[in-house]
């Protein structure tokens, strides 16, 4: 199977609970995962000539194109259980507006949610799923 590839800010609680609310909820085992400040993570956005600070968003990288932001997002959510579908009506608002309801976001998300000190561990039970 051609997994997608979901690139995470490793040390953010909330990205670390999101990763863990699309493991949960990936029935098709579609998703692989690796924090962007892992050497893995590094590598991967540069094979796709991604030009970005490191955690600045979300990435994801779904048949060789790169989304970021709110798409990307949006775009994970379509591949979840149908009970999760409707989120994804929101694709239809302009990328502007939701972009700034993603950064709104992701500038607080420190404040809101806190931040580790290190990058999660994943345990045995889902350490295939992340990109090493």
């Amino acid at each position: 199977m051609n997994h997608s590839i979901i690139l995470f800010d490793g040390v953010c609680n909330y990205c670390n609970a999101l990763v863990n609310f699309i493991i949960k909820y990936d029935k098709h085992d579609r998703f692989r995962f690796a924090a962007q400040q892992s050497d893995t993570g590094k590598k991967v956005l540069e094979e796709y000539h991604s030009k970005t600070t490191l955690n600045d968003t979300f990435y994801l990288i779904e048949n060789g194109k790169v989304y970021a932001h709110a798409t990307a997002a949006f775009r994970v959510l379509r591949h979840l259980p149908w009970y999760w579908w409707w989120l994804f009506l929101l694709m239809i608002l302009p990328p502007s507006l939701r972009d700034y309801g993603y950064h709104l976001v992701a500038r607080n998300r420190y404040k809101i949610f806190g931040k580790r000190d290190e990058c999660m561990i994943p345990d045995d039970s889902i350490k295939e799923k992340f990109l090493i």
